[in-house]
């Protein structure tokens, strides 16, 4: 199966668990783009680069060698050989990943390194801007939201029982950087199917996005 399927979204709607669900049952790649950003982040303040400078940042950007494992099952992200999986999730890069981000070199070498992974298609691929920059030509455009409550509370649950008002008004701030951004902002791309899963439990947004799938293969 050929098909591309591109899930954006907001942080904390469940795109990642949907993603790596959808592309497993229909036996898929899957590619979490949002980790090439916070690998790329976490090399930036491993090596003591000013986030907030998008010139440093943007001189940097073509430095680490970053390779993204595409089973579903055990999705990888290395950075220069060093396995990264854990380091990219911590509150240091949570913190600095939408300045890196919003930088334009960035984004072009990263959707370059995208569109080359999703190659000859037969992927599921989770972000921002997949549906409408990486890859519009997809079979499949998914739009995922949940409304902040929700979002906030599944976020802060995978965070350990984090503070769900503090991971709300974090995730919020999140969304006005990516929406707003110059460069590539989060919106939902022409021909997306919008899915809300604040109501839906996380095997019946998969129910919905395989049906979709199917209906398009």
């Amino acid at each position: 199966m050929n098909v591309v399927v591109a899930v954006d979204g907001t942080s904390g709607s469940g795109k990642s668990s949907t993603c790596r669900a959808v592309a497993a049952r229909l036996g898929l790649r899957y590619l979490d783009t949002g980790a090439q950003y916070r690998a790329l982040t976490w090399w930036m303040l491993d090596r003591g680069v000013d986030v907030h400078d998008a010139a440093a940042v943007a001189e940097r950007a073509g430095e680490p060698v970053l390779v993204s494992g595409t089973d579903p099952l055990a999705p990888t992200i290395t950075v220069d050989g060093r396995d990264v999986s854990v380091e990219i999730r911590s509150d240091e890069v949570n913190a600095a990943v939408s300045p890196v981000s919003a930088v334009p070199e960035v984004r072009t070498r990263l959707v370059e390194l995208q569109r080359e992974l999703i190659g000859a298609g037969g992927i599921v691929v989770e972000g921002r801007d997949i549906g409408s920059v990486v890859w519009p030509q997809a079979e499949l455009k998914v739009y995922l939201t949940a409304d902040p409550a929700a979002r906030a509370a599944r976020r802060a649950l995978e965070n350990g029982g984090a503070d769900v008002a503090a991971t709300q008004e974090s995730l919020l701030a999140r969304d006005k950087i990516d929406s707003g951004r110059a460069v590539a902002p989060l919106t939902m791309a022409d021909g997306a199917v919008h899915v809300d899963s604040t109501e839906l439990t996380l095997d019946e947004v998969v129910d919905v996005v395989v049906g979709m799938v199917m209906e398009r293969v």
